[in-house]
């Protein structure tokens, strides 16, 4: 009734006073500030138990089984999942989402030939897109098209600079309950060797975590400095070994590039975990025998969707204001590259 008394003050639909209610982008600047300052006005209060029959009924009704999520992404190609095993996985887990939610996902060229954001969001228009997922950028500086600010997007990882809702692991964490297992397995001197592009795609917090645990545990003493590469070679790797004895090596690095440790240090005298431990932190594990932290991609995938579902159903669209982040524990494997014996 309260909907029905703000419309009849200003002269105006029930519908497009509801709409206005829930900040509907369909509904003008103007129109929803009047409603907003009316609905203030009368003391306006939303049944919750009605929106929440209606959140359920627009979710089991048709209409969702027929509704769509782009899958974007500011990378070349269309598919960038299909060109790496970290982002398979990803994709695999938002699509199981997202049909059990009654949505289904179609990847759209965002950076196709001949395509600007202006024609893109008349494509999502036509089609009915509000929803975007996107699965951020090889260029951590990458901006969001501000042409595309009207609807509900959520993105991976922390690659697009605009604040957006997001989910991404928890880099930090990863490192610091890393750091506690292994003074838990009784490694004292470790050390980190981390790769450039890990440490920018995570914000820096790689070395923070670092130095703060081992300040806070081992005392300044301790402290060694973190060797930097953009990928591992023997040279350097050898020499900040040799110059700071690190009991175990705390490496943080692409998939790619984990296995050259190991034989850099067994071709050189240095047996793993015999002489040295390691301990891994990256996207994936699988297919290595190393031991470490695995990002949890399916948790990322599902969380993603269902973060993007609820934009949707609250009619919470364009660029946010007070952005949500969804951090993502990651994932301990128990390799072959730590002393079994030390552990607890």
């Amino acid at each position: 009734m309260s909907v029905r008394k703000i419309a009849n003050c200003l002269d105006l639909s029930p519908s497009t006073v509801s709409l206005a209610l829930r900040s509907s982008p369909k509904i003008s600047a103007k129109t929803r500030e009047k409603v907003m300052k009316e609905a203030e006005r009368i003391g306006y209060r939303p049944n919750a138990k009605l929106n929440e029959l209606m959140s359920h009924l627009r979710l089991n009704g048709t209409r969702p089984s027929e509704a769509c999520f782009g899958v974007i992404s500011f990378y070349d190609t269309l598919r960038p999942w299909e060109q790496s095993k970290h982002l398979t996985s990803i994709y695999q887990s938002m699509q199981k989402r997202a049909e059990t939610l009654g949505y289904r996902l179609e990847s759209l060229g965002l950076k196709a030939p001949g395509m600007s954001p202006a024609r893109f969001r008349s494509v999502l228009d036509t089609r009915g897109i509000q929803g975007l997922l996107c699965f951020g950028s090889p260029d951590f500086e990458q901006e969001f098209p501000a042409e595309l600010d009207h609807y509900a997007v959520v993105t991976q990882g922390l690659s697009i600079s605009t604040p957006l809702h997001r989910v991404t692991s928890h880099f930090f964490n990863d490192l610091y309950q890393t750091l506690e297992r292994l003074y838990a397995m009784g490694y004292r001197r470790p050390g980190l060797l981390l790769g450039e592009y890990e440490e920018s795609r995570s914000a820096h917090v790689f070395p923070s975590a670092y130095l703060g645990w081992c300040e806070h545990v081992l005392g300044n003493a301790a402290l060694m400095p973190v060797l930097r590469t953009k990928e591992i070679e023997a040279g350097p790797t050898l020499e900040w070994v040799r110059g700071n004895r690190p009991d175990v090596i705390v490496c943080v690095h692409l998939y790619g590039e984990l296995d050259k440790l190991q034989k850099v240090l067994d071709s050189n005298g240095i047996s793993v975990p015999g002489d040295i431990g390691i301990a891994a932190v990256s996207q994936l594990l699988d297919g290595t025998n190393l031991s470490g932290m695995q990002q949890n991609q399916e948790l990322i995938g599902a969380w993603s969707v269902e973060l993007l579902a609820s934009r949707i159903m609250n009619q919470d669209f364009g660029i946010p204001e007070n952005p949500r982040i969804l951090m993502v524990e990651s994932k301990w494997i128990a390799g072959e590259t730590l002393r079994r014996s030390d552990w607890s």
